[in-house]
């Protein structure tokens, strides 16, 4: 069902929005970035949106999309810090220039590491700066392997550092984040806790959907003849789906007719868990559909007995996490800082992040459904109370509000 608008702000805005991203593909999108921008125009903001040439252009009133060239012998742009995205940064850096020198804008929004470069044009063109700060880029670059080299990683502490006091505005998207931007000497009333909660159908032009920028349907899926556990999200290394195979081969012993369905994941990701998986001897009952677009993903999601978050480590709060909130299915996750943030047991079932409590995580939920329902049915209250539609458009008022005195 459509959403209705929200009220508009008491004076119209124009923003410049710098996503250093792919915008919009299915492979690495930047949900988040999309959601902002979709709640901004319909609170009065126009936006320029300026990102990297991958991708196709969103279908949202008031919104430009400025792209940098593609680049195409670079290849597929990937999650996380790499070289590729530096020399990218270069031109999202000229072309920034060149947008300020051409227009006016009653503030600039910097997603990520976009806000070094704006920290130093603050003071030359005199616009007001927010920091929408996803995660801790110094930290990104240890838990990517990008570089453990302290000279670099203390020159992005620093850059971080002072890109937060300059901002006028901070938006953070966990408690972690936000007690990080707290210690570093962010005052609170320019501190915002905007989670990355919502998750309504994105709007792609016609001709985008038709060219295919949207991943495509997967094949086949074998129905589930038993209990059906279900993972989707990215499938780098932090997400511990290692630990998720084999922690279903155990749950295999106790419930031989389940099925792991896996939805996501780079073909040579899938190949090393498929891998994983036949070792394992769970082969057979592992499903891997590859990247699929956004409605396909929730589809398979709602066919879901048991939903499942085995991050290993990190501390940012999962995007994937909020949906299952709202999903009411039983949701299993790891017992980390990651999830803690926003799970209980009160919500979900938490285990450590290890193949044998995972699975004893996992058959307690199938074997005692009455006890998995309340917990579903009490994370969709959470879920409707702290994160959706409704609270997300007010923390974003508020946001714009500070910003448009």
């Amino acid at each position: 069902m459509a959403q209705a608008s929200p009220p508009v702000l008491a004076r119209s805005m124009r923003s410049l929005v710098i996503a250093p991203q792919p915008f919009f593909t299915a492979r690495g999108t930047p949900f988040s970035v999309y959601y902002r921008t979709l709640v901004m125009t319909e609170l009065g903001v126009q936006v320029d949106l300026l990102c990297y040439g991958e991708g196709a252009d969103i279908d949202v009133p008031n919104v430009r999309i400025v792209r940098i060239p593609r680049f195409r012998f670079l290849g597929p742009i990937r999650i996380g810090p790499s070289p590729q995205k530096a020399f990218l940064d270069i031109f999202m850096l000229l072309w920034t220039i060149g947008l300020l020198l051409r227009h006016r804008y009653d503030y600039v929004h910097a997603h990520e590491e976009s806000v070094f470069w704006c920290r130093f044009l603050k003071p030359i063109f005199r616009f007001p700066l927010a920091y929408d700060m996803h995660s801790s880029l110094p930290q990104q670059l240890t838990n990517f392997g990008f570089t453990r080299n302290r000279l670099v990683i203390g020159t992005f502490a620093w850059l971080e550092r002072t890109a937060l006091k300059a901002s006028e505005a901070v938006i953070t998207i966990c408690p972690d984040l936000r007690d990080y931007a707290l210690e570093a000497g962010v005052e609170s009333e320019r501190l915002f806790l905007i989670e990355n909660s919502i998750f309504d159908d994105v709007r792609l032009p016609r001709d985008a959907r038709k060219a295919g920028a949207e991943a495509p349907e997967p094949a086949d899926i074998p129905p589930a003849s038993g209990p059906r556990v279900v993972y989707a999200g990215t499938f780098e290394a932090y997400q511990g789906l290692d630990i998720l195979v084999r922690a279903f081969a155990r749950v295999l012993q106790r419930q031989p007719d389940a099925q792991l369905l896996m939805v996501g994941g780079r073909p040579d990701q899938i190949e090393a868990l498929k891998g994983l998986a036949r070792d394992a001897g769970a082969g057979e009952r592992c499903v891997f559909t590859g990247r699929v677009n956004k409605s396909t993903a929730m589809r398979l999601l709602e066919s879901a007995d048991v939903l499942v978050s085995p991050r290993s480590e990190g501390t940012n709060t999962p995007l994937k996490v909020y949906e299952q909130l709202a999903s009411g299915k039983p949701l299993v996750a790891t017992n980390i800082w990651s999830h803690t943030q926003v799970l209980s047991e009160d919500v979900c079932f938490l285990v450590e992040p290890e193949p044998e409590s995972m699975a004893l995580g996992l058959v307690r939920v199938i074997t005692n459904p009455d006890t998995a329902q309340q917990r579903a049915q009490a994370a969709r209250r959470l879920y409707e109370t702290n994160y959706s539609r409704p609270v997300y458009e007010q923390k974003m008022r508020d946001f714009l509000t500070l910003l448009g005195r």
